[in-house]
């Protein structure tokens, strides 16, 4: 029977540690017997925002399971107990698999388990997360990454999709199936984080771009240069790159086809339009092209995002 232990402190997010206990607590041997010997670890009572939780062991114990699994980290910029990183590094020296959910990548990374390793967490926190650790190869795309002995989710609903991952390690294909029809969601999603990641302009401001972003977005149908936008903003290839890279992080012809994508996100959720009305409204040309780079920006095809997306 292998053993999973989740890793429990102050500070951890509810949801993820309610998806892990669902996977891996409930009794599930009417799918597989022998399930999971399961277990909460941790120095004593945990608050875990309105709930209070009672550890079945000690944080020491982290190092008998088979696979620990670290929940979400509430507030990132807290350092995590040492007593829980030493745990941690003892685990995984000791032959555990460790997996974090969403932003517990945080606490796994202050044990020096992603360094040389790929590794993802919430879209929103990946670039932090990649500034604080740079031996690691931060994705910000993925749902999950999985390294064979060190694992990560992205945020909050890719934590189910990391714990049915490892049930499908464990028990094969067809009882992760099982598992994933008992609590009514796919057991496997296409794409990756990209289709939910928002892509919102620069805050208003008394920039020299106040007036081209609007301009552009106005305009996407039409096949917009760098030149075209730095003539409307009056200033050179140059200065126009500079300004972006200060204001949006990325260059002028990233933010543009950036903005393409978003329109036709939108379109794809609110309209009734042809992909290959789309493609003419966001200035991608054809529907081939819309398709080609919408998948490789999004992660999956129009057809699947809308109807992902549609309400």
């Amino acid at each position: 029977m292998p053993a999973v232990a989740l890793a429990v402190t102050d500070g951890m997010l509810h949801y993820e540690l309610a998806v892990a206990f669902e996977v891996f607590g409930s009794d599930l041997t009417h799918v597989v017997d022998p399930w999971y010997d399961f277990s909460l670890c941790g120095t004593g009572p945990v608050h875990v925002d309105r709930f209070r939780l009672e550890p079945d062991h000690g944080l020491d114990h982290l190092a008998r399971a088979d696979t620990v699994i670290v929940p979400g980290w509430a507030d990132t910029d807290r350092e995590p107990p040492a007593d829980l990183v030493d745990a941690l590094r003892a685990a995984h020296a000791a032959g555990a698999r460790v997996a974090s959910l969403c932003t517990g990548a945080f606490v796994l990374g202050k044990a020096g388990l992603l360094d040389g390793r790929r590794a993802t967490t919430h879209w929103a926190h990946t670039r932090e997360l990649a500034r604080r650790h740079p031996a690691a190869t931060v994705d910000p795309d993925v749902l999950y990454v999985d390294n064979g002995d060190v694992l990560t989710s992205a945020g909050k609903a890719a934590a189910m999709d990391l714990c049915l991952h490892l049930v499908r390690l464990d028990h094969g294909a067809t009882n992760a199936n099982k598992i994933a029809r008992r609590l009514v969601i796919p057991p496997h999603r296409d794409g990756g984080q990209a289709q939910f990641i928002a892509t919102p302009l620069p805050e208003p401001g008394n920039h020299p771009l106040r007036d081209l972003f609007p301009w552009a977005l106005e305009h996407l149908d039409q096949p917009l240069t760098v030149e075209d936008l730095a003539r409307q903003a009056r200033m050179s290839s140059r200065h126009l790159a500079r300004h972006f890279k200060h204001l949006t992080g990325t260059t002028p012809l990233h933010w543009l086809h950036t903005q393409r994508i978003r329109h036709a996100q939108e379109l794809l959720e609110t309209t009734n339009a042809t992909v290959d009305t789309i493609a003419a409204a966001t200035g991608m040309g054809t529907a081939a092209t819309l398709r080609r780079h919408f998948h490789r920006s999004v992660g999956v095809p129009p057809d699947t995002y809308r109807r992902t997306f549609r309400p």
